[in-house]
């Protein structure tokens, strides 16, 4: 690879650089990959948090219901106790959800970004297929069967057509050509000039 200008950018030199105007929800890829990253780790510790505490408690209340206490103190530290575990279990649980769902966010996003620049055009064609695609890839890492690979998918579709055409809305919102858009009102006008770029 070619050392990089002084006065260029990494993110310049890889081509991944796009006009605000271009990016999707006003966001250069190289900030919204790792922001989605990041979102996707902090909704897995939520999520992972909230489950792993629960278990951990319902397990602990189940290992001691043979042995359950008699005096004042003996409640204290067994609620004592039973906090700890459960604090305990929130965090390794959560931290093993988040980064679960923070690297597949990143794969997804990642595919997403790849599939407009093998295009020429960002809109929702991309984000169903990254969606779809990353739901296939989890579904095979975890070993999943037909029935379950193909609920991943249809997950990985309605996510695809909810996040894609609310990012195509904000798109047309700023006045953003969007690119199966143009393709059908040019189908429906005869090839006419939709738009001032085009004129």
């Amino acid at each position: 690879m070619a050392a990089v200008p002084p006065h260029q950018t990494l993110i310049e030199a890889l081509g991944m650089a796009q006009p605000p105007k271009e990016s999707r929800l006003s966001l250069p890829t190289a900030s919204r990959i790792p922001l989605a990253g990041v979102s996707g780790f902090a909704l897995g510790v939520a999520l992972g948090s909230a489950h792993g505490s629960q278990t951990a408690a319902l397990r602990f209340r189940a290992e001691h219901a043979h042995k359950m206490p008699t005096s004042e103190a003996g409640w204290y530290l067994y609620h004592k106790s039973k906090n700890y575990h459960a604090t305990r279990g929130a965090m390794r649980e959560g931290l093993r959800l988040g980064s679960r769902i923070g690297i597949w966010a990143v794969l997804a996003f990642s595919l997403e970004s790849t599939i407009d620049r093998c295009r020429g055009q960002t809109d929702m064609i991309s984000t169903i297929c990254a969606s779809v695609t990353a739901a296939g890839c989890f579904s095979a890492w975890n070993r999943f069967s037909l029935p379950a690979a193909a609920r991943s998918a249809r997950y990985g579709l309605l996510f695809g057509i909810g996040y894609g055409g609310l990012q195509d809305a904000v798109s047309l919102l700023k006045g953003r050509p969007v690119g199966y858009i143009q393709s059908i009102r040019k189908l429906f006008k005869g090839g006419a000039p939709t738009s001032a770029l085009e004129a």
